[in-house]
């Protein structure tokens, strides 16, 4: 049981956000068609013989076809902490868009045999869950405009969902890499957001301080990717970019590439900030007795990712 607690704690540390069951949310039938409920639902469909869950939101006035924007939440996450921690409903309400919020494996995501968690263990094909659940609600969605975003292993495996498919027009990874392989990715536009001090997915690079022998444990959390800059560098060698253009306000500097097709590859870095959402809500007794970092307050990340995937549409 010890083993097991310290397992869930190295998990949370990865995540950046606080643990929050799922009571009370037993999963509907997946969606068929377009009639998907207003305001807050579930669902479920199943892949590769398992059965994955999800959340919905749909906005009262919403009509199709919408964007679709799916969140991802990190290691230890689920998809209500997700929805609760971030403030993508209220963005759903006033961008008029259909927010899904999908479940991981043992609150993991499979993005490489090193990382992370049960998912990697198991090999869970969350490429083929993640792709089905995108395209899973008819005419309500605009085929043009569907996005991913997530924070930590979530954000990793937004990074996967570029380079294994071509279903999405922008991602927007917060405090995330990439290690797994990317062989001839489409382009697309990405906004990345990471801070500095980030100890778990270092800004420079390298391996973070829940860093483990990756496959060959059991609960995989190997991390150790490039510097974020560098990462950038790579997807604006993908989209033909030129040399990015970059700002500062305060802490917060958002580097630029303006790109062919319309596509755009943006990284903001906060300095000082650690591994968590910005802008996202705090809690303060799971911080402080886990050592979480707080979130930062210097940008508030949801809008700020929001008009990004509204302004890139696929091409």
């Amino acid at each position: 049981m010890r083993r097991r607690v310290l397992a869930l704690a190295t998990l949370l540390l990865i995540t950046g956000c606080t643990p929050r069951g799922d009571r009370g949310t037993e999963p509907n039938p997946g969606p068929t068609s377009s009639d998907v409920a207003v305001g807050r639902s579930t669902g479920a469909l199943t892949v590769d013989g398992q059965q994955r869950t999800y959340r919905v939101y749909r906005p009262a006035d919403l009509t199709g076809p919408a964007p679709l924007v799916l969140v991802l939440h990190g290691a230890a996450g689920t998809g209500r902490q997700a929805e609760e921690s971030y403030g993508w409903d209220a963005e759903a309400d006033s961008g008029k868009f259909l927010a899904v919020f999908p479940d991981g494996v043992r609150r993991t995501w499979n993005v490489d045999p090193d990382c992370c968690g049960e998912a990697a263990a198991q090999n869970v094909d969350d490429i083929g869950f993640l792709t089905r659940l995108a395209g899973s609600f008819g005419g309500l969605v605009d085929q043009k405009r569907i996005y991913a975003t997530g924070i930590s292993n979530g954000a990793m495996m937004s990074y996967r969902l570029a380079c294994d498919t071509k279903v999405f027009a922008a991602i927007a990874p917060v405090s995330g890499t990439m290690i797994n392989k990317c062989a001839g990715p489409a382009p697309l536009s990405i906004l990345a957001i990471h801070g500095t001090a980030d100890r778990t997915i270092p800004y420079n690079g390298g391996p973070g301080k829940r860093d483990n022998e990756g496959a060959g444990a059991r609960r995989p959390a190997k991390i150790d990717g490039p510097a974020i800059p560098a990462l950038m560098a790579t997807w604006r060698s993908v989209d033909g970019c030129p040399a990015p253009q970059s700002t500062t306000a305060g802490s917060v500097t958002t580097s630029t590439a303006t790109c062919p097709s319309d596509r755009t590859i943006e990284l903001i870095t906060i300095a000082g900030a650690g591994h968590q959402w910005p802008g996202g809500r705090e809690a303060p007794i799971a911080q402080k007795a886990l050592g979480l970092d707080a979130p930062s307050t210097a940008l508030q990340a949801t809008p700020t990712i929001w008009k990004f995937f509204a302004d890139h549409p696929r091409g």
